[in-house]
């Protein structure tokens, strides 16, 4: 399982780095916007502060151009590039192109079918949105499942964004998704609770330990 922190803020991702559980980013063309750098330095300063996955969108509008920003993600982020293309007829073939030399993740996937073909075009990851499908969709509660079992014991691996809760982030996990994406709030909520705080007041006022308090 993973966490990863759904903002392109480097100043966000420094703390959720330093931190130690959050294993990488996912970005997207709004959250490069919401950055006070330009798209390259912002995907360079994200590489240096995790170790593992950074998911870039293309932007793109033919596979010429999907090719070219490919190359230039890849020349910034190297083997942390996860290539993020639209779960659309031409992103689908982009896919199937761009998953030969790339790691590739189709998102926005409403549908177990999108998913089905995201496997088949090569994806490493199949990308939902999970509160949006809640809201959207008739069976938006249902969706998590169907994609981790029409994926099941294959090579393509379920992501879920959009969490918007803890709440929710447990609900992703207890569907079987693997790679859950959320923002700092979220992230940061995900350790906190009341009686946690007042257990460690009780051992502080009541207990010792090799150090000083």
């Amino acid at each position: 399982m993973q966490l990863l922190l759904d903002s392109a803020v480097i100043d966000e991702a420094l703390i959720a780095a330093e931190w130690g559980w959050v294993n990488g980013a996912t970005t997207n063309p709004t959250l490069l916007a919401k950055s006070n750098l330009s798209p390259e330095k912002t995907l360079e300063k994200l590489s240096q502060c995790f170790k593992g996955p950074i998911f870039y969108q293309l932007v793109g509008k033919s596979i010429k151009s999907m090719k070219a920003e490919a190359k230039l993600a890849a020349g910034i982020l190297g083997k942390q590039l996860v290539l993020k293309i639209p779960a659309t007829e031409l992103g689908f073939r982009a896919t199937s192109q761009l998953s030969k030399k790339y790691t590739c993740a189709v998102t926005s996937v409403f549908t177990s079918s999108q998913a089905l073909v995201a496997h088949a075009s090569g994806a490493r990851y199949a990308l939902y949105y999970h509160n949006r499908a809640k809201r959207l969709l008739e069976n938006g509660h249902d969706l998590a499942n169907e994609l981790v079992q029409v994926l099941k014991q294959t090579s393509t691996i379920v992501v879920a964004a959009s969490l918007k809760t803890p709440e929710e982030v447990v609900e992703a996990r207890l569907a079987g998704v693997q790679i859950l994406s959320t923002n700092l709030k979220v992230l940061s909520k995900m350790v906190q609770h009341d009686l946690s705080e007042a257990a460690l007041k009780e051992f502080n006022r009541n207990g010792i330990g090799l150090v000083s308090q």
